[in-house]
């Protein structure tokens, strides 16, 4: 029928186009005869294929903690699980190829031929995916660490300058979930009766269909109580956050971890605040963290202080942008041991009325010195790196789908990050031991 509305119906009559005096003869399609293909799935995947790339990697990485949680062994009972390699690489290959839902993950397993060869003919469903992701901070966290200490190892990664930023990620609540001390209250006494009213029909209830329907709503009531909870219990901290007006400080009721950031257009959106740490040389992210705050005032020296954590090393300059010019950082900075040089624009001192203001006398040897250094060619050309690898890391992650959360709560959206984290350093890896990065 919608052929019909769009194209002209009628009928054509071939042409004798052949002269021969008869109706030419063509080959037309048949799409309902049956076609039997003998094909591997081996065979279907280019050997270049960026898949086969996450795979190797898979395969090299240590999981015996994962093989320890497993129940199913060799000679006993229950269904053998998934073998964690599938899991991981699929969600690598997936945060690369720009796949965030669980839900759309499972359909391209069935459908895509680079997930169904990774999968290698075992049945994923959406439940296993997302449970692996919520739970692989720790796993993730460590191969974040080991991609970059296998390429210092191979001298592709020094970690002499590392340039920091952070993006603000929209999060997966929406900004009329954000409620006062008084209505969440209310909320979490009308969820808590819901809940109660639902169990007792539960009970009283001897129809088994109708059972598990108000066991769904029940299940329901009893997770908003839960969001309602805990969006109570980081209320007081939100409020001491607040300078001004805290009578006026909300929380989420669908994602308590979650604040209104000033977002990159210049609106005010619920957001996290994703920060990364990039080696200038390579382009390689070497920290990750994720922020409720949206400030980036006072991030920069414990962003330095996660790279000597991780690899023992402290950086010797580091490239922020202004808003991570704390003068306490710079001087604690300044004078560690080893040191670590600052390389950020300092702020324009201006009275009231915008009339430029000398620096005050009293400023430490530090900070004096940051800003002479900041004077020179030779650190303004320097700090031009900054652009060309945080800001550079940072679109790559949104190009690749990082732009909103489709999970909640601040441990997941780590767990995300730490995924991007570790894909883009595969990406950077197979660039730079090929010579192309």
């Amino acid at each position: 029928m919608a052929d019909d509305v769009l194209f002209e119906v009628g009928t054509v009559v071939p042409g004798n186009a052949s002269g021969a005096g008869g109706t030419p003869r063509v080959q037309r399609p048949v799409r309902d005869q049956l076609e039997f293909v003998p094909s591997d799935l081996d065979s279907l995947l280019p050997d270049e294929h960026q898949a086969r790339t996450v795979w190797s990697y898979v395969e090299r990485v240590d999981l015996a903690r994962e093989y320890a949680a497993i129940r199913a062994v060799e000679g006993g009972v229950g269904r053998p699980p998934i073998a964690p390699e599938i899991l991981l690489a699929l969600w690598l290959y997936a945060t690369l190829d720009g796949v965030g839902s669980a839900r759309t993950l499972a359909k391209l397993c069935e459908d895509h031929v680079a997930y169904r060869w990774l999968c290698g003919g075992v049945s994923v469903n959406y439940h296993t995916l997302a449970d692996f992701r919520s739970h692989s901070g720790e796993l993730l966290d460590e191969l974040l660490t080991d991609s970059v200490t296998r390429l210092r190892a191979a001298g592709a990664v020094t970690l002499n300058r590392v340039a920091h930023d952070g993006m603000r990620v929209r999060a997966s609540a929406g900004k009329g979930s954000f409620k006062r001390k008084d209505k969440l209250e209310q909320f979490r006494e009308e969820a808590t009766a819901q809940v109660a009213t639902l169990k007792q029909e539960l009970e009283a209830d001897p129809a088994a269909c109708d059972k598990r329907r108000r066991a769904a709503r029940e299940r329901a009531a009893r997770e908003r109580q839960a969001r309602v909870e805990a969006a109570l219990k980081v209320y007081p901290q939100v409020k001491a956050e607040r300078k001004h007006d805290k009578e006026q400080a909300r929380v989420s009721t669908t994602d308590a971890d979650a604040r209104i950031m000033h977002m990159a257009d210049g609106g005010f959106r619920p957001a996290y605040n994703v920060q990364f740490t990039t080696d200038t040389g390579s382009q390689v992210i070497v920290g990750a963290e994720v922020l409720s705050n949206g400030s980036d005032g006072g991030q920069l020296r414990p962003a330095v202080q996660q790279v000597q954590t991780r690899y023992g090393v402290t950086p010797p300059e580091a490239l922020v942008d202004g808003g991570y010019a704390k003068r306490e950082d710079i001087e604690q900075l300044a004078t560690a041991q080893p040191p670590c040089t600052v390389y950020a624009p300092p702020p324009k001192l201006k009275t009231h009325d915008g009339r430029d203001v000398a620096p005050p006398a009293d400023e430490s040897v530090a900070v004096k010195e940051w800003r002479e250094r900041m004077r020179t060619e030779a650190a303004q050309r320097i700090y031009k790196e900054r652009a060309s690898t945080a800001e550079c890391v940072n679109a790559q992650a949104h190009n690749r789908g990082l732009q909103q959360f489709v999970v909640r709560g601040l441990t997941k959206v780590r767990n995300v990050a730490l995924l991007f984290a570790v894909a883009h350093n595969i990406a950077r890896t197979v660039a730079l031991l090929s010579g192309i990065g």
